[in-house]
């Protein structure tokens, strides 16, 4: 007799492993890719050094000549890799901002006095994050709650201050009308900062952010309270979210005005600024309240079913989720978010991982403070907590080094009725160059004493691996340690034999 192990795609970590019988439970480092698990491709070092601090805003674009640029915002600096040299380009005079969260936000948070009467006082208390753009082959860069600056690759140095831009900006949006927007900014009349305040510049112009008849600079101020956390850009509209709301950008031309922003979802906010991100026409991100979004035009956001989010909501760092990063890799389907995990520190050291071609979620233990997607770049580009910069999905190891996966089943139910004796399995598994270990675990029951079979190190094109092990209920556990080990992981056929008793 044989049994077939066959999972569909996906973990279903948030049920017991009785409840998801059948299905796959945990994994690290292995994805899910048309309908089958494989690990994922290693990373190669970008660059010999490191930056000054975690990376917390990312942009990769391309100079006149089609040379590749990286801009990587922290808490202290602002760098620029060209030609394989890193860069500093922080403002002159911007003082170092922080690398960590310090609580919640809102009345009786920060140092006493600290802020304008009923403004909440989430300045000292966020990490700084940067919103990056490309401006032509320039780079726009706002540190939140700073003011625009600007970096051209032929003239180097520090990024200088936009001329009339707004003096505190909680984060930046560049529009297909070549218009530079501030949302989250200081009001043009009274100069004060209102956190649901956007102002954009003229067409084409970074110099001109005055309303007037003959400008198309322009201030909006959108309804509903809360604060404006970040925006994104979908095809010719723009998305911007506030801590509450989702709210939709669409240029009418009017000169009056010519943009008109509408709420298209109310309570799924944005938990911080690059927290969101597009793949073709949706959009993807993360509310405050942990819970997935996705919104696509013409709908309205819907709430994602992410059998993973128990364990996201158990150990998410305290105060760390303005650091929580989105990203897309588009050569496996893949939306990517990246978190501080508290059982690892304050930094970002896990990521969940949802197959946009079969809506499997996976997740994994590389550490990413920020990550792009390939573009401008053959392959993408992730940062270290540590500063150390990455091409990602190059070669099989992590800069040289192993690194360690695994694959682990719920219960599988061989018979509920009879005691099953597995007396060997036949592996299947594409493009294996190393050991792979093969640990299988048994029960009677649901909440039965565990037995396990000795560990077996199934080695590259082995037919067969002998257990001895009965049970009622199985798991069955892939691992690996070495670089590189198992690609693709098919099924796993085993030999069964009536054990006796029920």
């Amino acid at each position: 007799m044989r049994f077939t192990l066959d999972p569909p795609p996906g973990l279903a970590a948030d049920d017991t492993s009785f409840a998801a019988a059948g299905r796959w439970a945990d994994a690290s480092n292995v994805r899910f890719w048309r309908g089958r698990p494989q690990v994922i491709g290693g990373w190669e070092r970008l660059h010999p050094g490191r930056l000054a601090g975690p990376c917390r805003g990312l942009l990769g674009w391309s100079d006149l000549s089609g040379g590749l640029i990286l801009a990587f915002g922290g808490p202290s600096r602002l760098e620029v890799w060209s030609g394989g040299e890193l860069v500093d380009a922080t403002p002159a005079g911007l003082a170092p901002g922080a690398a960590d969260g310090s609580g919640g936000r809102g009345y009786g948070t920060g140092a006493w006095g600290a802020g304008a009467w009923s403004e909440p006082s989430d300045g000292a208390l966020a990490p700084r994050t940067w919103s990056l753009a490309a401006w032509g082959e320039s780079l726009l860069a706002a540190p939140r709650d700073g003011t625009l600056y600007q970096w051209s690759p032929g003239e180097g140095g520090a990024a200088r201050p936009v001329a009339g831009a707004p003096a505190r900006i909680s984060a930046l949006l560049v529009s297909a009308t070549d218009q530079v927007f501030a949302l989250g900014c200081n009001e043009e009349a009274s100069g004060r900062f209102n956190p649901l305040c956007i102002r954009h510049g003229s067409v084409r112009r970074l110099d001109q952010w005055t309303t007037a008849p003959d400008t198309t600079a322009r201030e909006y101020v959108l309804p509903g309270g809360g604060r404006i956390v970040g925006g994104r850009t979908l095809g010719p509209h723009l998305l911007v979210w506030t801590s509450h709301a989702l709210f939709l950008g669409v240029f009418t031309g009017s000169p009056g005005q010519p943009w008109r922003f509408d709420r298209v979802g109310q309570a799924c906010g944005l938990i911080g600024p690059n927290a969101a991100t597009v793949s073709g026409q949706a959009a993807f991100w993360m509310g405050p309240d942990l819970q997935v979004w996705r919104y696509a035009l013409g709908g309205a956001p819907e709430p994602l079913s992410c059998p993973l989010r128990a364990d996201l909501s158990q150990n998410l760092a305290a105060g760390q989720g303005d650091k929580v990063f989105a990203s897309t890799l588009s050569a496996f389907s893949e939306v990517r978010f990246d978190y501080p995990d508290m059982r690892d520190g304050v930094e970002n050291s896990r990521c969940l991982v949802l197959s946009l071609a079969d809506g499997a979620w996976s997740r994994g233990a590389a550490p990413r403070t920020a990550m792009i997607d390939a573009g401008p770049a053959e392959h993408p580009v992730a940062t270290a907590p540590d500063g150390s910069m990455f091409w990602c999905e190059r070669g099989a190891s992590a800069d040289g080094a192993p690194f360690a996966w695994f694959l682990e089943s719920a219960d599988q139910v061989l018979d509920e009725d009879r005691t099953a004796l597995v007396r060997g399995v036949w592996p299947d598994l594409a493009g294996q160059q190393g050991p792979v270990v093969l640990e299988v675990s048994a029960r009677r029951t649901p909440q039965g004493q565990v037995r396990r079979a000795a560990p077996a190190a199934l080695a590259p094109g082995q037919a067969r691996a002998d257990l001895r092990l009965s049970g009622r209920l199985f798991r069955v556990r892939l691992s690996g340690n070495a670089s590189p080990t198992a690609g693709r992981i098919g099924r796993l056929v085993f030999d069964l034999a009536p054990a006796g008793g029920r």
